[in-house]
């Protein structure tokens, strides 16, 4: 017996996503609209691309029954392949850089995925590189299939069959420009060529990271040197072969700050959680919109949900790390500290805290050390190797030896630094294998590591 609106497979959920009017942005005399790519099933836009990528092998017979597909992909590709593969049977083999959120190789993992992390410090020329890795793992494994979004013309066609005449129909054929980005190349070209054929007057507007070669080429037809950014999933160091930048009316560069700023704003003016990626696309389409000087109908796209980078931008404390967010300098060693005690973001624990709990709230926040606070100030630090001199030992008594005291293994009365002290002063901890506990008078206001100090220095030149 079949059901009514039951669908057969999750994959049959690809596609069809719904478009929602943005009205809590000032968009000047336009109508601003979001294609949710967020909806399916495995939260990104990809979810076209993997399937019509795995599709097209199957068909043409590059792709056999128990087969292995290779890739590299920043992440949501790989998603949408991992998905298809673990339903019909694929063993699948990921490159991705390791930039790349924690969620996302997490979920790939869950899905099977053989996940191989590459340096995203590197440019294309290099072997290590994150596609030169993949094709590299495809040529060594005997008929694997290397899906190659960046050249695969089964990419942009899903876009050309599928994203392009959702949008045109949605919008009662009327729409005059749509804003995407460029990875791999596809959504732009299977866009262009959509729009061009039913309404050669739709604009193609491009969102480029800041760092990225490719509006720089288009507004210049030169190639340039290639910066850092971390927007995930658009912006290259090259032209892919899918990427037809003759479909662009106009590129805008994008950065970091306005990306992230704009993604947040979207969750908080429309409820809409959206990835840095997103965030890119609705930032361009603003500066679209508010330049118009005629009303206009402008879609854009919510790339992938930003479930996959609650680690990153939305965690203030990551932001700060990477001077992402807005906070003001002090001019002394607090600008050092990006996790402030005043905030909340420095995990501590009190002297009559057992070691139990202590260890188990380094174990849950990756740390390895605890400042020890008693009614606010700083008594003493705790760290693994304290704990581990008090616990170890034979089996029994071990219960009761991790029921004792943080006060009973902690370094009392640790070395301190005041905050206005000179940035030099940080070497004589850092040569003894310490953090740097930084106070006001007596109060304590986080710790500094060697980390941090390569943090300032990078960010502040």
């Amino acid at each position: 017996m079949r059901f009514a609106n039951v669908f057969p497979s999750v994959l049959q959920l690809i596609g069809r996503t719904p478009l929602v009017e943005l009205s809590g942005f000032d968009t000047g005399k336009c109508r601003l609209f979001a294609k949710l790519e967020s909806q399916n099933p495995s939260g990104s836009i990809k979810d076209r691309v993997a399937l019509s990528i795995i599709s097209a092998a199957e068909q043409s017979g590059q792709l056999r029954a128990g087969g292995t597909i290779v890739e590299a992909t920043a992440g949501n590709t790989g998603l949408g392949l991992a998905q298809v593969a673990a339903l019909r049977g694929y063993h699948l083999i990921l490159a991705i850089p390791d930039k790349m959120s924690k969620e996302k190789i997490r979920h790939l993992r869950a899905l099977g995925a053989d996940v191989r992390l590459t340096r995203c410090d590197v440019g294309k020329d290099h072997p290590d590189h994150y596609q030169n890795v993949a094709r590299r793992i495809a040529e060594e494994i005997p008929e694997a299939f290397f899906a190659d979004q960046f050249s695969n013309p089964a990419n942009p066609q899903a876009h050309e069959t599928t994203t392009g005449p959702e949008i045109w129909e949605q919008t009662d054929h009327a729409v005059d420009a749509v804003i995407v980005g460029a990875g791999s190349g596809g959504t732009l070209t299977g866009l262009g060529r959509y729009f061009r054929a039913v309404s050669p007057q739709t604009q193609i507007i491009l969102a480029d990271p800041e760092g990225s070669v490719l509006a720089p080429f288009i507004r210049t037809g030169r190639i340039g040197q290639a910066g850092e950014w971390s927007v995930e999933g658009i912006g290259q160091d090259y032209i892919p072969e899918n990427a037809d930048l003759s479909f662009v009316s106009r590129a805008y560069t994008i950065s970091d700050r306005q990306s992230i700023q704009a993604a947040r704003d979207l969750l908080l003016r429309e409820g809409i959680l959206a990835g840095t990626s997103s965030g890119t696309l609705l930032a361009a389409a603003l500066h679209y919109c508010r330049e118009q000087t005629e009303p206009k109908n402008v879609v854009t796209l919510i790339c992938d949900s930003g479930s996959k980078y609650l680690s990153k931008i939305f965690d203030d404390n990551w932001l700060r790390e990477r001077h992402l967010s807005e906070r003001i300098t002090q001019g002394n060693l607090e600008d050092l500290i990006s996790r402030r005690h005043q905030d909340g973001a420095v995990e501590v624990t009190a002297p009559d805290e057992n070691l139990l709990d202590a260890y188990g709230r380094m174990r849950r926040n990756a740390v390895s050390q605890l400042p020890v606070l008693d009614g606010g100030k700083l008594v003493g630090i705790i760290d693994e190797s304290d704990i581990l001199k008090v616990v170890e030992g034979p089996p029994e008594g071990r219960w009761s030896r991790f029921a004792a005291q943080v006060s009973t293994a902690m370094t009392a009365q640790p070395r301190v630094l005041q905050v206005d002290a000179p940035l030099s002063a940080l070497q004589s901890f850092f040569d003894r294998d310490e953090v740097a506990l930084i106070v006001d008078g007596d109060d304590f206001i986080g710790l500094i590591t060697r980390i941090d100090l390569i943090n300032h220095l990078r960010y502040t030149g």
